[in-house]
This record gives structure tokens, C-alpha cells and sequence, in this order.
């Protein structure tokens, strides 16, 4: 099976289906799943793909599976998902949103502040 990405005139993905994988029948899907969605692309997405990578090992496709709210970049021929912050940056090499500053690598949980540009610890309150 397949999964297809619609993509508005502002190229935010709007919606995203499962189909018939590319090469059955000898038919472009893409094409076909856009005629039902006037004024919208349709753009094929794999579902194993994130970060650049192929989870299963397989060959990666368009970055990163896409979703709804993510961008369609034509020249990075890649889905990107929405930023989480202004002071992020973009991976060009995964296009995903990365920090100025990477997160502690100690076990703890942390949330990122955007006021200090810092990871605050996410301290769970005990309970008793």
C-alpha cells in the first residue's frame, strides 16, 4: 500500500490517505488521488521515512512521512514538518527542526524554553 500527501496552493499538506502503491497497473497515482481533490497536488509519502532515514533500512523517500500542517518543499523534494520554534533551525540533511542548543543527554526530561534559548528539566511531582 501507498500513503499520499494533498498539498494546498501555500503547499501545507491538508490531508494524507492510504492508496495503491506506485507501479500497480502502470498507473501515476499521484495524478489519479489529485483528480479527486481539485486544486490541490498530490504527492506520494513513505510511511517508514523519518529524519532522511529508512527505519526499516530501506531506501529513504521525501525526508519525512508527511502530515497534516507540514510544508512541501518541491526543491528539497521533502516533506517538513511544521517548526516547533523561532530560534530552531532546519537539519538540512533530515529536514527537521533542531535547537540551538542540543537537549542533555543525562536520562532526564526536558522542555524546551524559548524565552532562555534552554532546556528546562520537566520534574514530575511525586505523588503521597
Amino acid at each position: 500500500m501507498g500513503h499520499y500527501a494533498f498539498i494546498n496552493s501555500d503547499n501545507i499538506v491538508t490531508e494524507v490517505i492510504t492508496g495503491r502503491d506506485e507501479g500497480d497497473s502502470g498507473v501515476d497515482w499521484e495524478q489519479h488521488y489529485a483528480e479527486f481533490r481539485p486544486g490541490q497536488r498530490c504527492r506520494r509519502t513513505s510511511y517508514n521515512t523519518q529524519g532522511g532515514a529508512h527505519i526499516l533500512g530501506g531506501v529513504p523517500f521525501r525526508k519525512n512521512y508527511a502530515g497534516i500542517g507540514y510544508t512541501w518543499d518541491e526543491a528539497r523534494d521533502a516533506f517538513v514538518p511544521p517548526r516547533a520554534y523561532a530560534s530552531w533551525t532546519l537539519d538540512e540533511e533530515t529536514c527537521r527542526w533542531v535547537p540551538p542548543v542540543p537537549v542533555p543527554q543525562d536520562g532526564k526530561m526536558y522542555d524546551w524554553d524559548e524565552s532562555t534559548l534552554s532546556w528546562v528539566e520537566v520534574v514530575m511531582p511525586t505523588v503521597g
